[in-house]
């Protein structure tokens, strides 16, 4: 008779196990990247297969999250009477936080599932397996260019929902909520600094990583049949989605604390 102690570690366990094939696979894809032949064709295929399916979205997306974080600061600073300071504190955390977010949300949920699903039905037709008993190399011949791609892809959509986002919250909050255009640049232009864009760039780059990583692992290991494959998509997106916001919360702890805020 098993004890309760023992049957409550097997799920930890397992979760552990997960986590260690997550992260080799994650060593892999680094080790395999710089590797010839460079697949730059495939690598070309696959950013603009991500693009096709994320572009609209994330526009689209990109505009009413803007305008809600724009209001909303403008409603609060007009209640505290910093209304010349909405700019500055709208597009900071557009650039800095909902950029990177949107990104990597539709990059995982959108690019990521179709990714899973593919690599996944190739896996229960056993074409992984022929592969590599013709001695091609699985990661570096599928995979790593999908990773590459969904991280291509990940830092264009990241400047696009940046400007998109930027936009959007100019327009509502000049608009909409009466504030000054002037007011709205300049203080944007006085505390906004360029390692802002490039924190911002560098989680999109690393949100790509992680998703095009993430799918192509729960790709490879589905549990079994079509309806296996549809459960590692759906794993494939939670697992990212949680991993995003760990990773987002450890970068800005660390860039907040490297960073200094421009002064006045």
């Amino acid at each position: 008779m098993s004890s309760p102690g023992a049957s409550a570690s097997v799920p930890l366990s397992a979760a552990f196990a997960q986590v260690g094939h997550l992260a080799t696979l994650s060593w892999k894809v680094l080790r395999a990247m710089p590797q010839r032949p460079y697949h730059v064709r495939e690598w070309i295929t696959q950013a603009w297969f991500v693009a096709s399916v994320t572009i609209l979205p994330t526009a689209l997306v990109a505009i009413p999250f803007g305008a809600v974080i724009s209001m909303q600061l403008g409603s609060l600073t007009q209640q505290i009477g910093a209304q010349s300071f909405t700019g500055a504190a709208s597009a900071l955390a557009i650039l800095q936080q909902a950029s990177p977010l949107i990104t990597a949300l539709l990059v995982a949920g959108a690019g990521g599932s179709a990714m899973c699903a593919d690599i996944g039905a190739r896996t229960i037709r056993e074409e992984i397996d022929a592969m590599e008993v013709l001695g091609v190399p699985t990661i570096h011949r599928l995979i790593v260019p999908r990773v590459i791609g969904a991280m291509v892809t990940a830092v264009l959509l990241n400047g696009l929902v940046s400007v998109v986002g930027v936009m959007g919250g100019y327009f509502f909050n000049v608009v909409l909520q009466g504030g000054t255009p002037g007011a709205y640049l300049a203080s944007f232009n006085a505390l906004a600094q360029l390692p802002d864009l490039w924190v911002s760039e560098f989680k999109a780059l690393l949100y790509g990583f992680v998703a095009g990583v993430v799918a192509a692992y729960r790709g490879l290991n589905p549990s079994g049949g079509p309806k296996g494959v549809g459960d590692a998509v759906n794993q494939g997106v939670v697992i990212t989605f949680l991993l995003l916001f760990v990773i987002n919360l450890v970068i800005t702890g660390i860039y907040l604390q490297i960073v200094p805020p421009k002064a006045l």
